[in-house]
């Protein structure tokens, strides 16, 4: 075929798109959504203050599943400007 890549026989590999794609929970990163909903619990169950555990599950929520259309690795990308923030001057 041309303008298709040659297929070396052995060195075709199945690729499942699960091994690729971030794993998220109703749109934002797992990573983020079990510390953010465990922080809204214990403000909204912990110190009877219902409405504040709602609004911060939700604000968080809503802005991790913001980013996390923009950039599905944003966590990622935070975490490494928060570690070599004053080694990379801008």
């Amino acid at each position: 075929m041309i303008g298709q890549p040659s297929v070396v026989p052995g060195y075709d590999v199945p690729l499942h798109r699960s091994l690729t794609e971030p794993v998220l929970i109703a749109g934002a990163p797992r990573s983020f959504v079990i510390p953010n909903g465990t922080l809204a619990a214990a403000i909204g169950l912990g110190l009877r203050l219902w409405i504040a555990g709602l609004l911060i599950w939700l604000i968080g929520h809503a802005i991790a599943v913001y980013v996390t259309r923009k950039d599905p690795a944003f966590l990622h990308v935070l975490s490494r400007h928060a570690r070599h923030k004053g080694n990379l001057p801008c």
